[in-house]
């Protein structure tokens, strides 16, 4: 999974090399911008929103093995977002995912991410390009009596300081050169664990990530384990409100 080197365009926000930043107003789609542009645009190019609301932004990658294995990238960039996140959470701050793609902030959802490749791509193939996306809630934009709606966050609610929209890409885009050196030191069991532990927890349950990114969980007393296909829960985004087009209220 390698980033390509490109020049950069009139960065605004301070990204490591070889990222390179396109930056759209607050009525942009940053997900659906970096698809549209992932086949010129290539690896490292991160499509940022700048929005006071949420944080809103894509990366394109450019995947050195078959699809069916490559999808794995998404356990990668939910493990770099869990991780910028954790930098700027207050003491006790509980980050977790529902599998495969929400965010949650103690229980409460603040976003989450999803993956894109092309529609014709081979699962035997590497794919030319894939595109992570990722939207986390910084703003309650709407007034909310305390109890009324427990399993709904937001940033600014939870505590967390100094995490406008640009730090916490400026996080995840550092973290992510990380795992992917990881992956590519043929470590992906350490990203698998990462990404694990957040998951929330199921009782009498141990869980792996198979090589194509299922989840494969194995109840205590059962021989055969479940499968949990990330292929086809990733064409939803459980997360995301297709009405407003942000996460869930």
């Amino acid at each position: 999974m390698r980033p390509r080197a490109r020049a950069p365009l009139a960065p605004v926000l301070n990204l490591p090399p070889p990222f390179q930043l396109v930056t759209l107003r607050e009525v942009g789609d940053a997900f659906a911008h970096a698809v549209e542009i992932a086949a010129d645009a290539g690896a490292g190019t991160i499509v940022h929103v700048g929005r006071f609301d949420l944080v809103e932004f894509a990366v394109v990658l450019e995947p050195d093995e078959p699809l069916r294995s490559a999808r794995r990238a998404f356990q990668a960039g939910m493990t770099a977002l869990g991780d910028a996140l954790v930098v700027h959470a207050p003491p006790g701050r509980m980050i977790t995912f529902d599998w495969p793609d929400a965010v949650r902030v103690d229980g409460g959802l603040v976003g989450g991410g999803r993956l894109a490749w092309p529609s014709k791509a081979d699962e035997g193939e590497p794919p030319d390009w894939l595109v992570f996306g990722a939207m986390i809630r910084t703003v309650a934009m709407a007034d909310r009596h305390e109890g009324l709606r427990p399993l709904v966050a937001a940033l600014d609610e939870e505590g967390f300081e100094d995490v406008g929209s640009g730090r916490l890409v400026e996080g995840f885009a550092r973290y992510l050169m990380a795992t992917l050196d990881a992956w590519r030191a043929e470590d992906f069991a350490a990203i698998a664990k990462s990404y694990l532990r957040r998951l929330a927890p199921e009782k009498g349950a141990s869980r792996e990530i198979d090589t194509n990114g299922d989840l494969l969980v194995r109840w205590r007393g059962s021989v055969e384990p479940e499968r949990r296909p990330l292929a086809s829960a990733l064409a939803t985004p459980s997360w995301l409100d297709p009405a407003s087009g942000g996460p869930r209220p």
